[in-house]
């Protein structure tokens, strides 16, 4: 196997001529004993093959200029075809970062165990390097550019010793569509690799797409772990002192540095999606949104769209994939996450995911709270940060009643029941192709987008604000983005019950100032209104509780017959009485039939209580002030 130089070389030129969207694969220093050949390309050999595989210059000069300065073994261009994909997955059990899951149980998938240092988003890493301060905002990490770019730099310099780049051309949202964007990513990790092909529209047709002289959202990733000589490599290699996760708004670049996890290292995610597609989108005139899109269907087959956004924690999946309660009427998903919308030249709001899989927080996730994400993840996933059952599943909390007798942790160490510490990390992961999702709408690779009738805001409050109620008009629709709070729930958020400011759900994700950002919802309004299409804007709370501490609303699937009442307003429906705050549902108009709740229940999870707004007021204008 071990070819000389010219042998080499000719191997790529075939491999070229015969597939020309593969220049070589090789995952990492551990895997240069058994490779084949033809997958074997030195990376400054691997120059001229990069002329003749990408046509866009842009691209070819930007990799050639990381390549010289990171030092790879090895170059590959993703192509995301299956027979590269059967590759990357091989190699990555060979080098221990993958153990392959019963086959039987579920069939082509994986499971991954991260270094215990790098497990989640760092948001105290996460940077906005506007050329302005005041463009980041409040919200944001500021950074001044150059000096960034220069530390990034000496970090780059020599990162990818001994191991592959990774050229990963992917498109958010539908190929060719008009609301899709070109991105492409460097990484010398053959997991994100795995992960991106599931996550986007990743390979060939991008590349086709993006032709010769097309603009792309350049991503640079990497591990931080160079390789010497015959140095052996880390199942999870990662910088744990040394992570970077910075965006720079102007030249809608972005640069990751030391962690291999997540958002952290799948640029196309809350990097590209978010980060730098809201300010693409500031600047273009579109929104891009943590949100949700989902259709809902009458028993007369009428549909109609909605997207959402909630903060963590409050059932936004759950939503998604929901199985509607009330006979007759069905709930299709389009997306589980991130939503891209852009007004077409009737003045409808047109939305699409721009997200091919779901990476969705595991723990919790079982058939009762969310049997379409488990039948979504049912096959061809990756798990991360899971448990492993004896007989080669995986395991979380939650998904089942009972924990079984014996697991593997996500530390990989032996556990039971006794153990006193959760088998899965709380931040554990499944990617899972969003083909595979059993309510997939038809629509949901549209190119044309789907068109939006309502957006629901909503938070996890356990008083004051009613189950469901109606905003005036566009523009307060925009004041209950920015109102956008949560009770926090977990020991490791702080301390339980804290009421917590997250607007838009977008908090953690803004890629420029916040209050530009409400203004940018504003004049989008004012651009658009006079046409009369603007979606209706809502705000839920399934978490309401009565003087014992108990939820009121049973939510999950019978959170459908809340859609419904949303459904029938953006009809055009009046059954709704006019508050101080909005129009809330008449006590009659959301239908309750063959649930255990009274009247009463139902005023109570509409009432709309004064005292307790005029102290939210109070609230409000602290977050608003202290920003």
């Amino acid at each position: 196997r071990g070819f000389a130089k010219r042998k080499m070389l000719a191997a790529a030129k075939r491999l070229i001529s015969s597939a020309p969207s593969s220049i070589g694969m090789v995952a990492g220093r551990c895997m240069s004993s058994w490779a084949p050949s033809k997958f074997r390309v030195k990376g400054a050999e691997s120059f001229g093959a990069l002329d003749d595989m990408l046509d866009n210059d842009k691209v070819k000069t930007w990799v050639k200029s990381y390549a010289e300065l990171m030092e790879p073994e090895f170059i590959h261009v993703c192509d995301g075809s299956e027979e590269e994909n059967k590759y990357i997955l091989d190699s990555l059990v060979h080098s221990g970062t993958f153990i392959k899951l019963n086959e039987k149980l579920r069939p082509n998938s994986y499971l991954a165990r991260s270094d215990p240092a790098d497990v989640a988003r760092v948001e105290k890493q996460t940077y906005i390097c506007s050329e302005n301060q005041r463009d980041a905002g409040p919200l944001n990490n500021w950074h001044e550019p150059e000096s960034m770019r220069q530390t990034l730099k000496d970090l780059y310099k020599g990162c990818m010793k001994g191991r592959t780049m990774y050229i990963i051309p992917y498109s958010m949202g539908p190929l060719g569509s008009h609301i899709s964007h070109i991105g492409v990513e460097i990484t010398d990790s053959a997991y994100v690799v795995a992960n991106m092909r599931i996550m986007s529209r990743m390979g060939k047709g991008a590349l086709d797409v993006l032709g010769t002289d097309g603009d792309f959202v350049p991503g640079v990733h990497s591990v931080g772990h160079p390789l010497g000589p015959k140095q052996p490599e880390k199942a999870w290699p990662c910088n744990a002192d040394n992570k970077y996760i910075v965006h720079f708004p102007e030249t809608r670049e972005i640069m990751s540095y030391g962690s291999g996890y997540g958002g952290n290292a799948l640029l196309g995610k809350k990097c590209f999606a978010l980060r730098i597609a809201s300010t693409m989108a500031r600047d273009e005139g579109w929104l891009a949104e943590h949100m949700l899109i989902l259709s809902l269907t009458n028993p007369e087959g009428k549909k109609k769209y909605i997207a959402a956004a909630y903060p963590s924690a409050c059932g936004k999946t759950n939503l998604a994939m929901l199985e509607p309660t009330i006979p007759g009427w069905k709930v299709e998903c389009i997306g589980d996450d991130i939503a891209w919308m852009k007004f077409d030249k009737d003045g409808t709001l047109r939305a699409i995911n721009p997200e091919a899989g779901f990476f969705g927080v595991a723990p919790g996730t079982s058939m009762h709270t969310n049997p379409n994400a488990m039948r979504s993840a049912s096959g061809n996933s990756i798990f991360t940060n899971v448990a492993l059952t004896p007989d080669g599943d995986v395991w979380w909390e939650g998904m089942t009643k009972e924990a079984p007798q014996r697991l593997t942790s996500w530390l990989g160490r032996e556990w039971t029941p006794e153990s006193g510490v959760d088998a899965a990390h709380p931040n554990a992961r499944f990617t899972a192709p969003a083909n595979q999702c059993p309510i997939i709408g038809d629509e949901w690779e549209d190119p044309a987008g789907v068109p939006i009738s309502a957006i629901i805001f909503g938070g996890r409050r356990s008083d004051t604000v009613p189950l469901v109620y109606e905003s005036f008009d566009w523009n307060h629709g925009t004041f209950l983005g920015t109102v956008c709070s949560s009770e926090t729930t977990a020991a490791a958020e702080g301390k339980r019950g804290v009421l917590r400011n997250d607007p838009f759900a977008m908090k953690p994700f803004c890629g420029y100032n916040i209050g530009d950002y409400f203004q940018h919802w504003i004049s989008l309004g004012q651009k658009h209104g006079s046409k009369g299409n603007l979606p209706r804007i809502f705000y839920t709370n399934w978490f309401r509780k009565n003087e014992a501490g108990k939820f009121i609303w049973p939510g999950f699937g019978e959170n459908s017959r809340v859609l419904r009442w949303i459904f029938d307003r953006a009809d055009g429906v009046d059954n709704a009485e006019e508050t101080a705050i909005g129009y809330v549902p008449t006590v009659e108009s959301i239908d309750i039939s063959s649930l255990s709740l009274s009247n009463e229940e139902m005023k109570e999870l509409l009432k709309v209580d004064r005292e307790r707004w005029l102290e939210e007021v109070l609230f409000l204008g602290v977050v608003f002030f202290s920003s």
